[in-house]
């Protein structure tokens, strides 16, 4: 058998051979998902745009809401996205929705399921972040991180659950945070709505399991979106000192976790969260 200075080779080698592709390209063990309908909130920006275009990558039709975060039209954006979503030869829907609105979520969900058919994946990547010490935090700051964060993911898995239940097969997925675990200055709702999120996703394991329905969460550390753009750079330096790899994940490292989840690889995984932070938390 190679001794350590052989496998080191080895994987150099292998690397070598699979190439750069990897870390764009979703890996070829994801069957299941070609013809089918994946349905992503928050889909036009950040960890939600790469979740839906691998989804598409995949040979899955892509249904993606949006909506504009405070200060910024997402129209541009959420324009981009449909338009490399449409050449990868996928069906796509795109619509700008508040899933802060039970109705407007419902009609969406129907809309989706008429166009495409399904659906048969959904993943809550909607969001929003507005940070500031907890005696500065307005009630309408609270408000809107809650009400995206958590509420707007329970409106989206409530929509899905009647159709999931009756086709006796569904794949969710949330979109956690590792602010969900450790607090940090100036983050009190953000930290709530994503803690929350967790208890949430534990939940509706238990309630959707009996109809064979998959609940898991995934808890990205700092990853490298338009977010970030409020974090300084000594602030980012930080981060990346303090996680064991080194540096911070991308949003494709957080997809192609969010596809395994949707796979039958992981068909036996519910109630669970897996953090994608590099090991910022250890």
């Amino acid at each position: 058998m190679p001794g350590p200075s052989g496998a080191g080779e080895a994987v150099e080698a292998l690397l070598e051979e699979v190439g750069e592709e990897t870390q764009t390209q979703p890996a070829a063990h994801f069957g299941g998902l070609r013809g089918r309908t994946a349905m992503v909130s928050g889909g036009a920006t950040g960890i939600g745009r790469r979740v839906a275009l691998e989804f598409a990558r995949c040979g899955a039709n892509v249904a993606f809401n949006w909506y504009d975060l405070p200060g910024r039209s997402i129209d541009e954006a959420a324009a981009k996205t449909e338009a490399e979503l449409q050449q990868l030869e996928v069906k796509v829907l795109s619509k700008r929705v508040d899933v802060r609105d039970s109705e407007s979520v419902e009609s969406f969900v129907e809309l989706a399921r008429q166009k495409l058919g399904g659906p048969h994946f959904l993943v809550n990547a909607a969001g929003v972040h507005r940070s500031g010490p907890l005696w500065k935090l307005t009630d309408e700051q609270w408000r809107d991180v809650v009400d995206v964060n958590l509420t707007g993911a329970f409106n989206m898995i409530r929509a899905v659950a009647p159709t999931f239940r009756s086709q006796r097969h569904g794949k969710i997925v949330n979109i956690s945070s590792v602010q969900a675990f450790e607090g940090h200055f100036g983050v009190a709702n953000y930290a709530a709505a994503k803690s929350g999120l967790i208890g949430l996703t534990r939940s509706a394991a238990a309630d959707l399991g009996p109809s064979n329905v998959n609940v898991n969460g995934v808890a990205p550390g700092f990853v490298r979106t338009e977010m970030l753009s409020d974090v300084s750079d000594q602030v980012i330096a930080e981060t990346e000192k303090r996680a064991v790899l080194g540096r911070l994940p991308e949003p494709v490292d957080v997809a192609h976790v969010v596809l395994f989840l949707c796979s039958e690889m992981a068909r036996q995984i519910t109630g669970q969260v897996i953090r994608v932070d590099a090991g910022l938390l250890g």
